[in-house]
C-alpha cells in the first residue's frame, strides 16, 4: 500500500493538537500545537548532523501541507 508523504491527525485525547505525519524516511510526527516533532527512526552520529540540516526544511514541508489542506476545506 502506498501513502501520501504527509497525513494529517486528529485525537480526541488531544484536543487543541493537530498532528502531521510524515511517512517518508525519515519518519516523524510533529504537533502543530507547539511544534514538538518526535522521530520514528534511529539515527546514528552520522545520521543526526545530517538530519539537523534537513529537519527545518522538513517541518517547514509539513506546515505547508496543513495549509495547503486548510485552504481546500475553504474552497
Amino acid at each position: 500500500m502506498e501513502f501520501p508523504k504527509f497525513l494529517l491527525g486528529d485525537n480526541t485525547d488531544y484536543p487543541d493538537a493537530i498532528f502531521i505525519v510524515h511517512t517518508e524516511f525519515p519518519r516523524f510526527i510533529i504537533n502543530l500545537e507547539n511544534d514538538e516533532v518526535e522521530w520514528l527512526e534511529e539515527f546514528d552520529k552520522e545520521d543526526e548532523k545530517e538530519l539537523a540540516s534537513e529537519a527545518e526544511n522538513l517541518v517547514q514541508a509539513a506546515n505547508d501541507f496543513y495549509d495547503r489542506e486548510l485552504s481546500r476545506y475553504d474552497d
